[in-house]
């Protein structure tokens, strides 16, 4: 699955813990390690909150696009 592999690159590309990115999400360490190793399916809010934490597309996030860029955002 490519999205566990996203979220696991994503993380050590910048240098981060698991633990840092559990506390990002309010979630704990090891429920976070299962999302990362695909043991746990990742919940669309927690893809949400990673994509607009990594600066990066649901879409690229979870694999369906190679192009991290996210789409802008629509005007209010």
């Amino acid at each position: 699955m490519k999205m566990r592999l996203r979220i696991r690159d994503l993380r050590e590309d910048r240098d981060l813990k698991q633990r840092e990115v559990a506390e990002f999400l309010v979630c704990d360490q090891s429920l976070y390690s299962k999302y990362e190793r695909g043991e746990r399916e990742l919940p669309l809010r927690l893809a949400i909150q990673l994509a607009e934490f990594y600066g990066v597309s649901v879409d690229y996030l979870v694999g369906l696009t190679d192009t991290p860029e996210p789409y802008p955002r629509r005007r209010k």
